[in-house]
């Protein structure tokens, strides 16, 4: 008998780093109630699977490489392209406003990469039954963002709950607020009297920490987090 009735959980797996990707799938394949249809290093193969080879669950990483497509908009065309599949999302982007905009996009549930193995196993069934999937203790701490984002300072909430991200340097939170308001690199530099070089470098830091590869992205994000 298994966790989701008389069949097994199709898994298609999503991951650009080859480790990770074996890991998992060796993982998962170690469940009786679980089936790997396929794990893929980008998410063109990924679509081009699940038009043949179907899939209850989809747990995709969310960043990928530089030249794919970023993760809040992969997670909303496999949500348009594949409506008979769940998404589960496992990152080590793993806060409160990255979540948020996740699950906010169309994804059924989101572990972080440093949790317990035994946490992504229990998703996927907890998703594979219709239910959401978020560890209490992330769900308390995107309650207790989008209650501060209507605070005093910020009507949106939208640069607190971006620079506010605990896994941020405290310079990286003023290189990042900055930009927020338009300045470049250049200017922060003059502004806070550092080089170009360890601006960029702390902007950088930023936007690998918050999961977003370039500018668009981050203001993408700031607008959508003024409208949860």
């Amino acid at each position: 008998m298994t966790w989701a009735g008389t069949k097994a959980i199709r898994i298609a797996l999503l991951d650009d780093h080859a480790v990770v990707r074996h890991g998992l799938t060796a993982r998962l394949k170690e469940e009786s109630d679980f089936q790997v249809v396929g794990a893929y290093a980008t998410s063109r193969d990924m679509m081009a699977a699940l038009r043949a080879s179907p899939a209850d669950i989809l747990l995709i990483d969310y960043s990928l490489s530089i030249n794919d497509i970023d993760g809040l908009n992969l997670i909303r065309a496999l949500k348009v392209r594949f409506p008979g599949s769940r998404i589960l999302v496992s990152s080590s982007h793993y806060n409160p406003a990255t979540v948020a905009l996740a699950m906010r996009a169309g994804a059924r549930g989101f572990v972080g990469k440093e949790q317990e193995l035994s946490e992504l196993i229990a998703a996927v069934r907890s998703i594979s039954l219709g239910k959401v999937h978020l560890n209490p203790l992330m769900a308390a701490e995107i309650s207790s963002m989008l209650s501060n984002s209507s605070q005093e300072g910020d009507p949106s909430g939208a640069g607190d709950s971006l620079t506010d991200n605990t896994e941020l340097s405290p310079r990286e939170r003023e290189v990042l607020r900055c930009c927020l308001e338009g300045m470049s690199v250049t200017q922060i530099a003059e502004k806070f009297a550092r080089s170009v070089k360890t601006i960029s470098g702390q902007k950088q830091a930023a936007f690998r920490k918050l999961g977003v590869r370039n500018d668009n992205e981050l203001f993408k994000i700031q607008h959508q987090l003024q409208d949860l």
